[in-house]
């Protein structure tokens, strides 16, 4: 009966590449293949951006964590980045939409020029490479497991390769549009999967299975613990959650081009700040039903703790129940779900990336404007180049024994604070120069890698005190702070601009850098 599912798999994968390319169209020029010229109905691309943040790990984890005793941490969490969508929203996007960019680091290109741009944009598509090659090769981990249970005995670095040349094949032909529409398709298919779990799951516990796992503090929302070391180094803190939260959004959507292209992808700025509003109440429900499936899957199993059941790690117990609690090709559903968690992810990287990469490092080096067809064919180009490079470092993980999980989680510390810090400074600090900037950037780099990788708190865990890392919630503040401290002192070094010429309003920048939105 596994063949079943097997072959539901395979026809998925097929399809989704068929369906992209159809709903893509054909790409004309560079912006069509970066933006979607601007025209993707808003609903698409909120749903795009959930799909994007969200991986296998995520899928998998999510349940395993409610059902260890996290509860509904992760909507707490949630809560936070909704808030600070709506700051993006409000006062980042109609930066980007009423510049007419294809990318958010032409706004520093016009606020402080060519150089902090181009920075910017090495450092998203370094950090980039290598958070989303870590996040693919974590995300061969589960999907060896689900395929071993099929019969299909294949090694990482062959899933590695398989997923990413499925995906690399939309990615490639169809630009935006078809990453777009096939993230929409696959997060309908895996929070689709978690409702259908959810009714298979309350028809087997009812009631009292629902009330056992509340009384059992697997609905918890909150964590109200503010014993001061818990909440620097606890996610889920309150205040962490909530304020932490919230600021980190406002990094990994504001300033991450990986997010903010898709907003760029809509048609006017009221849609463009609808779908990122809408994105975050997408991801506080996703949330919901995956914490919903944990509970629920802990009065299924009668409070057994994952050892108990022969798992390896709470992480197997939703795909254990995938497997053995669904019927055939139902399962096989949900396994070509969690097969489109991680190609939404990566086909959003690649493309991305290819976008940081033309419209920003690149594009720079040209006196003149390239026309559209050198710069449609290099896009494509360098999506390639890059999905070679992501999978090549995936593969390089085959024969790690370390935590990739958490060896990804940290790398958004690093940066994330000194790119958001650079929008804000040029915002806040009006007298701030590209020198001040670029020194202000490199600084803060240096700051949260010292942070990142020595600073520990000593935590108390069941009368054992274990140095714990700094909360990634609170490091993105940490490194907004020290930006605009160093951006902020440094500018008094020198003269205030003799008058305002516009910098910092967009589309004030050189025409070189807004030409590379392809613009008519």
């Amino acid at each position: 009966m596994r063949q079943l599912d097997l072959v539901v798999v395979v026809v998925y994968l097929v399809a989704i590449a068929v369906i992209g390319l159809r709903l893509a169209g054909r790409q004309k020029t560079a912006k069509d293949y970066f933006v979607g010229e601007g025209h993707m109905p808003w609903w698409t691309v909120a749903f795009s951006v959930v799909a994007t943040e969200t991986s296998v790990l995520t899928v998998i984890s999510v349940p395993g964590g409610a059902y260890g005793g996290q509860g509904f941490g992760n909507v707490e969490l949630a809560l936070g980045y909704v808030i600070g969508r709506v700051v993006v929203a409000a006062v980042l996007i109609p930066l980007y939409k009423r510049g007419g960019f294809v990318s958010a680091y032409q706004y520093l290109g016009s606020r402080f020029g060519l150089k902090l741009q181009g920075l910017a944009s090495v450092t998203f598509v370094f950090t980039r490479l290598l958070a989303e090659g870590v996040r693919l090769f974590a995300s061969a981990i589960p999907i060896k497991l689900l395929l071993d249970e099929f019969g299909v005995h294949a090694s990482y670095r062959v899933i590695i390769i398989a997923v990413t040349v499925i995906t690399v094949v939309y990615t490639y032909l169809g630009g935006i549009k078809a990453v777009i529409w096939t993230d929409t398709i696959q997060m309908a298919l895996y929070v689709g999967g978690a409702v259908l779990a959810i009714a298979v799951l309350s028809a087997h516990v009812g009631g009292a299975g629902f009330a056992d796992a509340l009384h059992a503090g697997r609905f918890r929302l909150f964590d109200t613990d503010f014993a001061p070391a818990h909440i620097l180094t606890s996610s889920f803190a309150l205040p962490t959650a909530i304020i932490g939260g919230a600021i980190f959004a406002m990094a990994s959507h504001g300033s991450d081009q990986l997010m903010v292209q898709r907003i760029l992808a809509t048609r006017t700025l009221r849609d463009g700040q609808k779908a990122m509003i809408a994105s975050g109440v997408f991801v506080t429900l996703q949330f919901a039903a995956f914490s919903l499936v944990g509970a629920l899957l802990w009065s299924y199993n009668q409070g057994k703790d994952f050892k108990a059941l022969g798992l390896s790690s709470s992480d197997n117990l939703y795909p254990e129940f995938i497997l053995h609690g669904l019927p055939v090709v139902i399962s096989g559903l949900l396994v070509a779900g969690i097969l489109g968690a991680a190609m939404g992810s990566l086909s959003s990287a690649l493309n991305s990336m290819s976008n940081s990469t033309v419209a920003d490092i690149i594009h720079s080096f040209f006196r003149g404007t390239p026309s559209e067809e050198f710069l449609l064919r290099l896009a494509r180009v360098m999506t390639l180049v890059w999905a070679v490079l992501m999978a090549v470092f995936a593969c390089a993980f085959s024969t790690s024994t370390g935590n990739v999980y958490l060896t990804g989680l940290t790398i958004a510390g690093y940066t994330y604070g000194a790119l958001l810090g650079a929008f804000l400074l040029g915002r806040i600090v009006r007298r701030a120069g590209e020198a001040d900037a670029v020194v202000a950037f490199l600084v803060t780099v240096g700051v949260m890698t010292y942070i990142v990788r020595e600073v520990k708190i000593d935590v108390t865990v069941a009368g054992v005190t274990v140095p714990t890392g700094i909360a990634a919630q609170w490091l993105v503040p940490i490194g907004v702070l020290v930006t605009l401290a160093v951006g902020g002192l440094t500018s008094l070094l020198h003269r205030a601009p003799a008058a305002d010429t516009g910098a910092g309003e967009p589309g004030a920048g050189p025409e070189r850098v807004t030409a590379a939105a392809g613009r008519e």
